[in-house]
């Protein structure tokens, strides 16, 4: 699998750490300088993106308030899709300006589009990659608009089939775009450890053989780290300034201090994978040699019979592999041997000398 790069610069890859995305979402809480700080946050707390979401009201549902536009389950129960979205959105006018302030701290800048003029409207502000929802896996003709302008594609797979995530894929590729991350992702708000089947992730990985990783709306960091430990290469997950700003993300967000505590277990979890390694390890080297191997444990005389209780297999490793303690066992002492010996082959007679 190739890396998914940027103006040049590998930022998701196989031998590369794990790209961690900021999800701002509504967080921002109706403060173009609020989104600021969130931007600056992000980047202390060691984010290498921070994402927005590009939609109104208008391009995402439409301004209806029958049944089927009611919620009524979950932390938005009683919300009306088209009022919640108006709470949610982030105002196009700021997107140009957000940007920017990522570029000025040093930090990529990512979004979801809902709809094509989301699309358009990020083309005109030259954003570099994109993001799909998880409720837009769906929206074919979205993913084909969307991948037909060459850019690497973050696929959410929240609720999808197996079958819909080949048709997503698909029509990536249809339009010759081959630059695909898929995240596992669990589609609630907030989502359970116990539903999270990372091990998707790997298969997902293995099916589609693209990079995977996992956009987290748990709360707490144990999915993002195991899913690290599973492979993952991108994370995603929800982040404010602080859950105390009433917003409708605010309740499975992470504040920045969790946030930041988050990046340094899932570099710590990418540390202890490591890589294939057998054999002694450096921080192993310096207890290597209190391995087991065969030692005299009494006072043996020349031509005496090495047997179980003057030749034994103990701590430290100086003498000879314990593999071979049975071969020496009736043989005869080539030497006077004292107690506390490493037994050797030159201390080995050449066989029995009453056969």
């Amino acid at each position: 699998m190739k890396d998914i790069q940027i103006q040049g610069k590998p930022i998701i890859g196989e031998n590369l750490p794990a790209y961690i995305i900021a999800e701002m979402s509504a967080n921002h809480a109706d403060s173009i300088q609020r989104a600021k700080e969130i931007i600056h946050a992000a980047k202390e707390a060691g984010a290498d993106c921070i994402k927005i979401q590009t939609y109104t009201p208008d391009t995402i549902t439409m301004d209806c308030s029958n049944e089927y536009f009611q919620i009524t389950s979950g932390i938005w129960k009683g919300e009306n899709l088209y009022q919640l979205y108006g709470k949610a959105f982030t105002p196009w006018e700021w997107q140009p300006e957000l940007k920017k302030e990522a570029e000025k701290v040093g930090i990529d800048f990512l979004s979801t589009p809902f709809d094509r003029t989301a699309v358009d409207f990020l083309e005109d502000i030259e954003l570099d990659f994109y993001k799909i929802a998880s409720f837009e896996i769906v929206d074919i003709p979205l993913i084909e608009y969307t991948a037909s302008k060459g850019k690497p594609m973050i696929l959410s797979t929240g609720m999808a089939s197996l079958g819909e995530i080949e048709d997503a894929v698909c029509a990536i590729q249809k339009v010759g775009n081959g630059q695909i991350v898929l995240l596992k992702c669990a589609s609630a708000y907030p989502a359970i450890t116990d539903g999270m089947n990372l091990r998707t992730m790997q298969n997902m990985q293995e099916t589609f053989q693209v990079h995977v990783g996992l956009s987290d709306h748990s709360r707490g960091s144990i999915g993002a780290v195991t899913a690290v430990a599973l492979g993952a290469k991108v994370i995603e997950k929800h982040f404010c300034i602080s859950r105390e700003i009433e917003n409708p993300d605010a309740p499975f967000s992470m504040e920045p201090q969790e946030f930041k505590q988050m990046v340094l277990d899932v570099r710590q979890a990418e540390r202890a994978v490591g890589n294939i390694q057998y054999g002694v390890t450096e921080q192993e080297s310096a207890n290597y040699r209190f391995r087991k191997s065969v030692f005299a444990v009494s006072g043996i005389k020349r031509g005496e019979r090495f047997t179980t209780e003057n030749v034994r297999v103990i701590r430290p490793g100086a003498g000879m592999e314990p593999k071979h303690y049975k071969e020496i066992l009736n043989r005869r002492a080539a030497a006077d041997i004292k107690a506390g010996t490493p037994m050797s082959w030159e201390l080995i007679g050449e066989g029995d000398e009453d056969e």
